[in-house]
């Protein structure tokens, strides 16, 4: 039997707030890695961006870093990592992927060592690699002057890889063929196609929240109650 290549999957962003939408770029991502018949999907990162980063209308960094935590409470895989957001200034994308990559290798010993059940053991042989998951609407701002820097495009791409979930009004497949770097490593770029079209966006949610509007079934139950009793996202913060 072939021994499967073990991943986890990291996602970076504002998470604000975490929607289902966001959950859901974790399932069909592993569902595709592992129909490739190479992967095995051992874990998920979420990594809320640092407050530094200076998005309008983003939360304090301990209340998003807390609704994921709400959202994920009934998933055995994905978790909230606060490193990024703890440090003291913004953190290139790039250099979050460096530190989970340093800490996924130095847990090794213990994961050889570990009973991970059936479905979760790679094989004591299989090297562990951390990937990008993101957007379609992430990888088109690679495109964006002055918004990457180069050297750091080829090293997300060439050393750890992306997996990529479509969104409407996209075309990844554009973007790799519009970039030379992209397309010199599209063998390490994975598109996923999501079967349910989902266009739930954070932007969405925070009008609707602002115009009092209800947002139930977009974000987790847990969430809404965070949010409301946080008075997050609200005009007149009532």
């Amino acid at each position: 039997m072939k021994i499967r290549i073990p991943v986890v999957l990291l996602a970076c962003g504002s998470f604000n707030p975490i929607t289902n939408m966001h959950l859901r770029l974790f399932e069909v991502a592993r569902d595709h890695l592992h129909q490739t018949g190479l992967y095995q999907v051992i874990g998920g990162i979420i990594s809320p961006v640092n407050d530094k980063y200076g998005k309008k209308d983003l939360a304090a960094a301990r209340h998003r870093v807390a609704m994921a935590r709400l959202a994920l409470q009934t998933s055995d895989w994905i978790r909230v990592d606060p490193w990024e957001s703890e440090q003291a200034q913004w953190v290139e994308t790039v250099k979050v992927l460096r530190h989970h990559h340093n800490q996924l290798l130095g847990s090794l010993p213990q994961m050889e060592g570990a009973d991970h059940g059936k479905t979760h053991s790679p094989g004591p042989s299989a090297m562990p690699e951390l990937k990008l998951l993101c957007g379609a609407d992430v990888l088109k701002t690679f495109e964006t002057p002055n918004l990457w820097k180069e050297t750091h495009i080829q090293e997300i791409v060439e050393k750890f890889g992306l997996v990529c979930v479509g969104r409407a009004g996209h075309d990844p497949k554009g973007y790799i063929s519009g970039s030379p770097i992209l397309q010199r490593y599209q063998h390490n770029i994975h598109l996923v196609t999501e079967p349910v079209k989902n266009n739930i966006s954070s932007t969405y949610i925070r009008q609707a929240l602002g115009l009092g509007h209800s947002v139930k079934y977009l974000l987790q139950d847990a969430v809404i109650a965070y949010i409301r009793d946080h008075n997050l996202y609200t005009r007149d913060g009532s």
